[in-house]
């Protein structure tokens, strides 16, 4: 068993409302596409079952308390230069509320991916 290539890499997660927009079009959709024009390795929106923000006023998915505005992640992982030069277009969208957060963390690539990788 070979020990896995890793690689330092910064993940950039977003968290806001479901129904939080910009420009008739879902904050969580628009971070997508911005990541996408952007270049970024790639990006993913984790709907959440129940939780609470700033307002302090929890959401649920459960039936007897039906929430329109259940918490959304949007997780990006890439280099730090490249997620850094990505916070000013994201900072406009989440200006009025929403939270980010930077972690450091390790890429890890095994063969196949790292196959794929190199491929592009």
């Amino acid at each position: 068993m070979t020990t896995p290539e890793t690689e330092r890499a910064l993940r950039l997660t977003v968290l806001v409302g479901e129904s939080d927009g910009w420009h008739h079009r879902p904050v969580f959709t628009e971070i997508v596409h911005r990541a996408h024009r952007a270049g970024l390795s790639g990006a993913s929106v984790f709907r959440g079952i129940e939780g609470f923000g700033a307002s302090s006023m929890i959401h649920t998915q459960r039936l007897l308390s039906l929430s329109e505005d259940l918490p959304v992640a949007v997780v990006i992982v890439d280099t730090e230069a490249r997620i850094r030069a990505f916070l000013p277009l994201v900072e406009e969208l989440v200006a009025d509320g929403g939270l980010v957060v930077l972690d450091e963390c390790e890429i890890v690539r095994f063969g196949g991916e790292r196959e794929r990788e190199q491929g592009r």
